[in-house]
């Protein structure tokens, strides 16, 4: 199984469709909103919800679906990686709520070679969330420091500080 890659094993335009999906229950909503300290009513109040808001009903808080997608993207873009440099930009385009399943796709945008040393590079990707519809509901830019293959081979390996299975005697 992939787990992330090397700078040089990212490709400018290569898109890859995060799999599986996930689908969004109740519960999660409400254990990230607890987490985190927010408790807007949209999220947590059917009540509130229902009788009071546009979408008469909770709507799923927007952190916890880029938080999703970001965990998504880790196998296929930030598994190896050295640092999430920066958020650029995260827009939250449509509401997403309790059993709607979702799915997620990065785009690479660009790369480049670290300036200040050259066993690493920083990538630009643009993740892309949406419902089992088709409808786009999370847009988010990043870079992420990544390591060269140099980087992998200095460093252990594709599993650096995995340790080995003992002999038992018999």
């Amino acid at each position: 199984m992939q787990f992330g890659r090397t700078y040089e094993e990212f490709e400018v335009g290569a898109v890859y469709k995060h799999w599986p999906g996930k689908t969004v229950t109740e519960y999660d909503d409400h254990l990230f909103c607890l987490l985190t300290m927010n408790h807007h009513p949209l999220h947590m109040d059917v009540n509130y919800a229902e009788n009071t808001t546009d979408f008469g009903k909770n709507v799923v808080v927007g952190n916890y679906i880029y938080s999703l997608l970001l965990g998504m993207s880790v196998p296929d873009v930030s598994g190896k990686a050295i640092a999430n440099l920066e958020i650029e930009s995260l827009r939250h385009v449509a509401p997403t709520f309790h059993g709607d399943t979702i799915y997620g796709e990065t785009t690479v945008l660009d790369k480049t070679p670290s300036k200040s040393k050259n066993d690493r590079g920083i990538v630009y990707v643009e993740t892309k969330g949406y419902k089992q519809d088709g409808t786009l509901v999370c847009v988010f830019r990043r870079k992420v420091m990544v390591p060269t293959e140099t980087y992998i081979k200095e460093r252990g390996g594709e599993q650096p500080g995995r340790p080995e299975l003992k002999t038992q005697e018999k």
